[in-house]
């Protein structure tokens, strides 16, 4: 097996994911899909580097909500444990409930609104998207590189999470 040298980005890397079944709630349809893609896309083309274990991935992920706290579960890919970080759930309550309004309003829009209509409620739900995407690469400043696609999707994974965990 090659190594590769450290921060090399082909091994500082996702390849599996998996979230705690305890901490899933039954889902619709559309956040279903949400979830399938952005697990596939992560898995397909990311950034994730632990600090302190920058270049010895690739890694896997397991993310889950223990006692109000967002847990990042990270892996070797032969399953030897490198670190785990709980994050408070706290930073992310607003920016969640937001998103899951706009979905809502986006979901049923497709159904009934014109183009125009969609388009802007979209633009809306992507810009709410993108300030829970920046707020995790924030929290995980010091904690783990990743680069803003990698953390788009995995605040996808965490609104997830985070719906179940707040008890709606």
């Amino acid at each position: 097996m090659t190594q590769h040298p450290p921060g090399d980005d082909r091994t500082n890397r996702i390849v599996a994911v998996t979230l705690d079944e305890e901490s899933i709630g039954r889902s619709g349809p559309d956040l279903e899909h949400e979830r399938a893609i952005a697990i596939y896309d992560l898995v397909e083309e990311n950034l994730f580097a632990p600090e302190g274990a920058d270049g010895q991935g690739p890694f896997t992920l397991h993310l889950g909500i223990t006692a109000n706290r967002l847990m990042f579960d990270i892996r070797k890919e032969d399953g030897t444990p490198v670190v785990t970080h709980l994050l408070s759930l706290s930073p992310f309550r607003r920016i969640v409930k937001d998103y899951f309004m706009i979905c809502d309003s986006y979901y049923n829009a497709i159904r009934t609104a014109t183009p125009d209509k969609i388009e802007a409620i979209d633009m809306g739900r992507r810009g709410i998207h993108d300030e829970g995407s920046r707020t995790l690469q924030e929290r995980l400043k010091g904690k783990v590189r990743v680069d803003f696609e990698t953390s788009r999707r995995l605040f996808t994974l965490i609104t997830v999470l985070h719906w179940k965990g707040e008890g709606q």
